[in-house]
């Protein structure tokens, strides 16, 4: 089987209408780094309250400017020259802890969306639920956003909203570095690092996490998958990508709330499946998708209900394997293919 011409790797967003689907009802490389016998960092003169949130005492790598891009660089040292805090921060610092050249840099900072637009001429504010900056540097966007805190904190109404079911609507509430870290996901994505200074900021455990080869939600996993129900698929997909293990609370409390992804519209359910199942590893995170029971609430009893020894199953796990094969040649896919063969 082939995927055909297709659009290509980067593919341009596709919503579907409500009445289409039931979807819409080992050890890590060495890496060229110095260490120092230091401390992970914590960000001075600011109140920790969550026991949790203690300096953890493993080794602090020092990346090379290299490793970061020039827009990165650029956009780090201007926030802080004006008087802001800024790192690198989530998955670009994950991927260079484990030797991996990250495709992206993400910047948080406790400027205002209004206040990083003002220190560049070319930054737009985007969205609605979550306020990010996008600052073009050259060829480069540089995605920038602002320090958060988690949902159970004293807010506006004006500034958060939840669903009767617990799912965040709205959240643009600012808050400080340790209630940004709190409020992330996955541990191994709350990693701050200052290209300036040079110093890494892990104050929940993400950097060990990642030694570790664990995916571990941050907070209650339950509560957190209700303030979001698509938490379950990234962290199936990051399990999938990085070869990790779910660590168990993370896992076990997944059964009791899939069925809350059939909340999320479809548009923003459409576009998590593009990242599950067209960035080169769809096949390991098919079988994570049906042994968490996420493929049903996801593309219906059509593709969840084949069970094991039906052709139909075969050509599910041939298709997979094919796109994960083109995916990695750097040849083009298309959805369509692939949906074609998974609702065969």
């Amino acid at each position: 089987c082939h995927n055909g011409p297709g659009w290509g790797r980067k593919l341009p967003h596709v919503s579907f209408s409500a009445t289409h689907s039931p979807w819409f009802s080992s050890g890590f490389p060495r890496r060229r780094v110095r260490k120092l016998a230091a401390t992970s960092f914590q960000k001075s003169g600011a109140a920790v309250d969550d026991t949790s949130l203690k300096s953890r005492t493993l080794e602090s790598p020092i990346f090379e400017s290299s490793d970061f891009s020039p827009g990165t660089l650029f956009v780090v040292e201007q926030l802080q020259e004006q008087g802001f805090d800024a790192y690198v921060v989530g998955g670009a610092v994950r991927d260079l802890l484990i030797g991996k050249h990250p495709k992206d840099f993400d910047v948080a900072t406790n400027a205002t969306p209004e206040q990083i637009k003002q220190c560049f001429r070319n930054a737009r504010i985007i969205g609605r639920r979550f306020q990010i900056v996008h600052v073009r540097v050259g060829r480069e966007i540089i995605e920038v956003t602002t320090f958060r805190r988690g949902h159970e904190e004293e807010r506006s109404e004006q500034d958060a909203r939840a669903s009767q079911s617990g799912r965040l609507l709205r959240d643009n509430v600012y808050g400080s570095l340790e209630e940004d870290a709190k409020r992330r996901d996955l541990t191994i994505n709350a990693l701050y690092y200052d290209t300036s200074s040079h110093q890494l900021i892990d104050q929940l455990g993400g950097q060990a996490d990642v030694l570790g080869r664990v995916i571990r939600v941050i907070g209650e996993p339950a509560e957190r998958y209700r303030e979001d129900p698509v938490r379950m698929l990234r962290v199936v997909r990051f399990a999938s990508r990085l070869q990790f293990d779910l660590q168990s609370d993370t896992e076990l409390a997944i059964a009791s709330v899939r069925t809350l992804l059939r909340d999320i519209p479809p548009a923003r359910l459409f576009d998590e499946w593009l990242k599950l199942f067209m960035n080169g590893f769809s096949a390991p995170t098919f079988k994570l998708l049906r042994r968490y029971g996420l493929l049903d609430p996801l593309m219906g009893e059509a593709v969840s209900c084949v069970r094991k020894g039906e052709p139909a199953l075969d050509l599910q796990q041939l298709a997979l394997a094919n796109t994960d094969r083109r995916v990695a040649e750097e040849r083009p896919v298309t959805p369509a293919f692939l949906l074609a063969a998974l609702y065969w």
